[in-house]
């Protein structure tokens, strides 16, 4: 691609963060290796957006295209030394991937890209939530207005035990049920989004049999 074509287009659509996800070295290199096979490598940016989130993290779309696709608004800037890479970031990604890395997982032994992203998905945004009623029935509207429907897409569920003065009591079920991530999930997922909603609520605890379920992880 011409010079002066890339800088109009830089001018057109690149926002004022200069680096939106950064990229490392062992990154680039992949990313470059599967852009070689491109007809043209370099007109191919890489694309990286946002495109939903599953409780505790967000997943993302990652894709190579155009450099003229990008949009107005969008992030758009170059990586490497030699500026090898063009990187596009939508605009309505860039709030929640500033200060993000694309890299290679830390087990050598597991192939493709990671991102790790400092910025976590609010998963109460956008919803109009009916918190009427006691306690323990504005928990249960929680559950089944924003927190299952976020697990079963992983296959489980979390179900109210009962209330112990300011102290949710949950068990975890189906794919929740033994997982390895189950804790993270609690703490990062279901506790955080309960106290978002329900400030009355100081502890939610986990009352599950971990050594059972589908996938036992705590035996």
């Amino acid at each position: 691609m011409a010079a002066a074509v890339m800088v109009g287009i830089l001018n057109r659509v690149t926002t004022d963060v200069e680096t939106v996800m950064d990229v490392s070295e062992e990154a680039l290199a992949t990313v470059l290796d599967v852009r070689a096979a491109e007809d043209d490598p370099g007109a191919s940016a890489l694309r990286v957006a946002i495109t939903g989130s599953n409780m505790t993290d967000f997943t993302y779309a990652l894709d190579l295209c155009l450099i003229s696709e990008a949009e107005e608004g969008d992030a758009v800037y170059t990586r490497g030394d030699h500026d090898e890479l063009t990187v596009i970031i939508p605009k309505d990604s860039i709030e929640k991937m500033t200060g993000a890395t694309l890299d290679v997982p830390a087990n050598s032994g597991n192939g493709g890209l990671v991102i790790r992203n400092p910025n976590t998905p609010n998963p109460l945004d956008g919803l109009d939530l009916d918190l009427s009623g006691e306690l323990p029935e504005k928990i249960q509207a929680v559950l089944d207005q924003a927190i299952n429907p976020a697990l079963a897409s992983h296959g489980g569920f979390a179900a109210l035990v009962g209330v112990d003065g300011s102290k949710a009591i949950v068990t975890m079920g189906g794919g929740c049920q033994g997982c390895a991530a189950s804790a993270m999930t609690l703490r990062d997922g279901i506790s955080k989004m309960l106290v978002e909603a329900l400030p009355e609520i100081t502890e939610v605890i986990d009352a599950t049999d971990h050594s059972a379920g589908e996938n036992p992880f705590y035996t």
